[in-house]
Parts: C-alpha cells; structure tokens; sequence
C-alpha cells in the first residue's frame, strides 16, 4: 500500500467520524462555513507514529538531554522571513445544503414539503387529455370502437328466438311485439312484420310460455364470439383525438426575512445563540428550496437592513421597539408576492420591548403579513433572568396556531429543540 492509498484511507476515516449533525449545530464552529457550503470539521484521527521502549537508552533521538534543553548553538536568521498569513489546512466533510436539509430531516423526524407557488414552466405530459379536433394520426381508435360496440348492443337481440314467437299459435306481428316489449327485447314492429311474411310452422307453439320453455335464447356475448353481432357502427360525433396533457411545474421560491435586536441588552452569549439557531434555518431552507433569498433586519428602536456577515454581530446602545422591525418587513415583501413566493419571517431577541408595543404593534402586524411562518426566539442564557415578557405575550395571543411558532433558547442544548419547534409549526393551508 503506498502514500497515496494511505491518504484516501485517511480521508475515508476522516468522512467517516466527521462530527455528528445535532452536535455541530449545537456546539460547532458555524463560521467556518457558506450559505451554500456546510463545512463539518471531522474529528481528529492519530496518525501513526513510533514509540521507542524507555527502558532503551540508545537509538534515535535518544540521549542525555532533558526535556527542554537547547540542542545545538542558535544559528542567526537572515531577518527576511514575514509571518505567514496563509491558514492552516483542516480536514473538514463538506456537504452542500441539500444534503443539510435531508440530514436534518432525518436527525429530526421532519419532512417539510415546500410548495410551488408560481408557474415556472408548462411541459407536455403523457397523452392522457381528449379533444374533439385533431391529426388523424391521434384519433383515439379504442374509444371510437368500444362506443360502437355499446351502440351495436343496444340495438342487438336473438332473431332466431324472437323468430320462435311468430310460431305461437294465434299470433301475430302485433302480440310479439308486446311480448318483445315486455322482456326488454330491442326489435322493431317493422322488422317483425317483415320476418313474420317469410315465417312457415305458424301454429308450432299452444303458447308463449311453452316456446320459452324449449328454445333457449342465446346471449349476446356469445353471438359476439362467433362474429354475428353485425357490423360495428363507427360514427363522427363519437371521435376523440388524444392530446398531451399540460404539466405545469411550479418554482419553489421562498424569501425569509431575518430578525434580530441589536440594542444593548443583547450581549455577545444572546447573540451567538441567535447565530447558532438562524444559521442551520438558512442552511435548511437553502437545501429544500429551488430559490431562496434572505433579508436581515437588525433594529433597536428603528430598523434598517444590514448583510449577513453584519447581522450576527452588530450591538446598538438603542433602546427595543420590536414593532419597527415588522413594519420594515413588511415593505420589504411587497417585492416577494404571497402568491409567487414563500414566505418566512423570524425574529429573535431576548424578549424586552417596549410598553405596550408588542400587543398594540407587533401582534397586529404579525396577523397582517401573510407568511407560511412567523416565528419568535428568545435567547435567555441560562445564568440571565428573564426581564421581557415578549415572547409569554405572543404564547398568550397565537396558542398553538400553526402559523407561529414560539421557543426559548437558554444555551446550546436547546437549540436543535427550537430549531424543531419552528419547522414543524409551519401553517398547512
């Protein structure tokens, strides 16, 4: 086995004990990754070395040194060297969010289905559609036959038995076509009339009864097996001519907004859980949708937009009006129709607002902006005492709807719960 062979061999290794899913969320380094790259480092595999018996004073890199002492005199440098910049390479399983997604899926016991809101494309399907025009060459010719075979049944009947009542005695055109009447026999006056001229033996029968008692009438299926049902009657207006059916394929967009307070109470330990519970979100609806754009809104007491590598670790001294986040967001969504767009919206902070500014603002607005889902995370590390009351108002006015979700993250531990809460409250309808 040569370096090469031990270098895949490693790397399979490596793959293999990458870290596990719910414990990169949840303790992980995040940063190391894309929005369209997920990088889970892989845990750490001993390479191979020697180890020489202690009792053995000779060999390499034996002697009478102790631990720490100089080896050789200093030797003086050129001084041209710079420090080096460049990282340093770790091995890392990078999976892309797709791959996230249905991972998570999995870990967690969830299957969101994303929904097509906007015709993206029309194809042609099988030809399942009719139509009543068309090439000759789509003329659906089983349809047309099977219409004329009904048609040729409706009208057919056993001439030889209905012969057989012209021979009862004191009969005529007349009474057999009342008795045919009666038995639900499809034959005409006319055609009785002009069988019963050719008819010989008149008086064969005393009675109807006795000739039903010894002629037995023939089923139509038979008659049909030996080919004396007739011709089959083809006619125009029973013509159908195939078509491809239309197939739309809608596009799978989704647009999540991004909330996040920034004023001062919000502390480096509030943030990180935020960031460690809207990043794998991200990453997820990344993964399930064929489009997805993200918006991040940071707000105190106003709110404005900011990038992604801001959101995470911008902090105001500002005072909290949660209200002025939503009534960005909804603005901001006028560019993303419900009707074409999916919509998420998720806030996060540590529960503090303003008097009166979530029951008189926020919940209102919440009720107003149409999304598949609206939800709150409130980060209290666990060494925090709660001070707002946000996140127990919105519990209070939305319940169990399942359009908004509510979850309180205290540390890491939490955050695949949260995670779980708010992908399983998406509103069905």
């Amino acid at each position: 086995m040569g370096l090469r062979d031990d270098l895949e061999r490693f790397r399979e290794v490596g793959e293999a004990r990458r870290q596990d899913l719910a414990e990169f969320i949840q303790y992980g380094d995040l940063s190391g990754s894309e929005p369209d790259a997920v990088n889970v480092p892989v845990k750490l595999v001993d390479l191979p070395e020697f180890q020489y018996d202690k009792l053995d004073m000779g060999g390499v890199g034996q002697g009478d040194a102790d631990p720490g002492d100089q080896v050789g005199e200093p030797q003086e440098g050129d001084g041209d060297g710079d420090a080096g910049e460049d990282p340093g390479e770790h091995e890392y399983y990078q999976m892309d969010p797709e791959e996230f997604a249905q991972e998570l899926d999995e870990r967690l016991g969830l299957d969101l289905e994303p929904k097509g809101k906007r015709v993206a494309t029309e194809t042609e399907g099988a030809f399942n559609d009719t139509a009543r025009r068309g090439p000759r060459s789509t003329l659906d010719f089983d349809h047309l036959y099977k219409q004329g075979i009904k048609r040729q049944l409706a009208v057919d009947f056993d001439e030889q038995y209905v012969t057989e009542a012209l021979r009862v005695e004191g009969w005529g055109p007349d009474e057999a076509f009342e008795w045919a009447r009666e038995n639900n026999v499809p034959v005409s006056k006319a055609w009785l009339a002009e069988r019963y001229r050719d008819v010989e033996e008149r008086d064969r029968w005393s009675s109807i009864h006795a000739m039903e008692r010894e002629v037995e009438r023939e089923p139509t299926r038979d008659r049909m097996r030996r080919g004396d049902v007739g011709k089959v009657p083809l006619r125009r207006e029973d013509e159908q001519f195939r078509h491809p059916e239309i197939v739309e394929e809608r596009e799978r967009n989704v647009v999540v907004v991004n909330i996040r307070d920034v004023s001062g109470s919000m502390r480096e330990s509030k943030r990180e859980l935020v960031e460690r519970t809207f990043t794998p979100l991200d990453w997820y609806l990344t993964g399930k949708y064929d489009r997805a754009e993200f918006i991040y809104v940071a707000h105190d007491a106003d709110a404005w937009t900011v990038e992604r590598t801001e959101f995470f670790g911008i902090r105001s001294g500002g005072g909290t009006r949660i209200s002025s986040a939503y009534d960005l967001t909804e603005t901001l969504l006028e560019d993303y129709p419900f009707s074409e767009w999916n919509r998420y919206v998720f806030a996060a902070g540590d529960g503090e607002n303003s008097h009166n500014d979530t029951e008189e603002n926020v919940i209102p607005l919440m009720r107003k902006i149409d999304a598949n889902l609206h939800a709150y995370v409130e980060t209290r590390p666990s060494e925090s005492l709660r001070t707002g009351t946000h996140a127990s108002e919105l519990r209070d006015a939305f319940g169990d709807s399942d359009g908004v979700a509510v979850a309180t993250v205290t540390g890491e531990d939490d955050v695949l719960d949260a995670i779980e809460t708010i992908l399983s409250t998406e509103d069905d309808d």
